[in-house]
């Protein structure tokens, strides 16, 4: 959990203003530099993030963020990328990693709900993409990687979030 504080504080020192303006080698370097790596499941959640905070019309720091891991991931490297997009994070209370696994089938579900009207939308990148993320870290640099997810198609699925407590997630396991 320290680490986590510690990520928010840099996110807080080095991102001050929106960072949806950012360039594909300014999210690389900011990733590297508080994730220590830019690997591809970094920018999904970039790309993961920054669709929210335009469906759900947030500012930044307007979103709350809850992860979901899958069996089939081995971190839940995707909440940093989305952590950084949103400028949710654990300090304030905005991202949570879920101790419930997400449902058989999914590599990871993310609930992010906008803090000021409640709604909310659910992000499931499903376990068929794990072989593609292997490809993308061992074959491609940064940059390709970033690429390789933002064109990549159906990479997730996006529903209404479910009612309820942002901590938990129907059907999981």
């Amino acid at each position: 959990m320290r680490a986590f504080a510690i990520v928010a504080a840099l996110i807080a020192l080095l991102a001050p203003t929106s960072l949806s303006a950012e360039t594909p080698e300014d999210w690389i370097r900011l990733a590297t530099r508080i994730h220590g790596d830019f690997g591809a499941l970094i920018p999904i959640g970039i790309r993961i993030g920054l669709d929210a905070q335009a469906r759900l019309k947030a500012e930044p720091r307007g979103l709350t963020v809850t992860y979901f891991v899958g069996e089939k991931s081995p971190c839940p490297c995707i909440a940093d990328g989305v952590m950084l997009a949103t400028q949710a994070s654990p300090g304030q209370g905005t991202l949570h990693i879920s101790l419930e696994r997400a449902p058989r089938g999914a590599y990871a579900v993310i609930l992010i709900r906008n803090r000021k009207s409640g709604e909310g939308v659910r992000y499931t990148v499903s376990d068929e993409w794990a072989p593609w993320i292997l490809e993308w870290d061992r074959n491609l640099d940064p940059a390709g990687r970033y690429a390789a997810v933002m064109k990549a198609d159906g990479l997730f699925e996006v529903s209404e979030a479910p009612l309820g407590h942002p901590r938990t997630l129907p059907g999981a396991r």
